[in-house]
């Protein structure tokens, strides 16, 4: 599949939508139980992209949005601010072509050059899918915790994953960089 792998831009936010509520009504990678609307998908990405972190879009050559990726938060307490954890989202007729790999890939070299130091895949339901495209750009398994969602029926696992970016712990992180100087 050709992608291009680009920022994402308000005006793909409706394809965004659609996608996250497939993943929502259909999937397990959300524990969200009904799918948001337009304009709840469009204060989520305004609000991060308000903190300067990455949200890319990987578009087909049809220009339909096979996918997208963004970093967040892991947690907003201020020691945490050198992790990020990803997030991935693909739309199902693009599932199982290398989109979720492409992004991840361009979204750890994003939040590597950001100063990042840690990335944390946060994975519902233990997607295999999702947990294979991880190991594949060098996650590490970091934990299970068993049970934690209810959905479609049945009992979810979350399987915690995580990469070292950059120097990872090895040294000191640069205090005057984004994200020491996150808004």
């Amino acid at each position: 599949m050709n992608l291009e792998i680009r920022d994402l831009i308000p005006d793909d936010l409706p394809q965004v939508t659609a996608i996250y509520a497939d993943a929502v009504v259909n999937g397990t990678a959300s524990y969200e139980l009904v799918s948001p609307d337009l304009e709840e998908m469009s204060g989520r990405f305004a609000a991060l992209k308000a903190k300067g972190y990455p949200y890319l879009a990987a578009v087909d050559e049809k220009g339909l949005l096979a996918g997208y990726a963004y970093a967040s938060a892991f947690r907003t307490r201020p020691a945490y601010r050198w992790l990020v954890e990803d997030s991935i989202y693909i739309a199902p007729s693009a599932r199982g072509r290398g989109v979720g790999k492409a992004l991840l890939r361009e979204l750890l070299i994003r939040c590597e050059a950001l100063g990042f130091r840690q990335m944390i895949a946060v994975i519902g339901g233990a997607s295999e899918a999702s947990m294979a495209v991880h190991r594949s750009c060098g996650f590490e398994p970091a934990g299970r915790l068993v049970g934690t969602g209810f959905k479609h029926g049945l009992w979810l696992d979350t399987v915690f994953m995580q990469k070292v970016l950059g120097e990872g712990n090895s040294t000191m992180p640069d205090l005057s960089s984004y994200p020491g100087t996150m808004p």
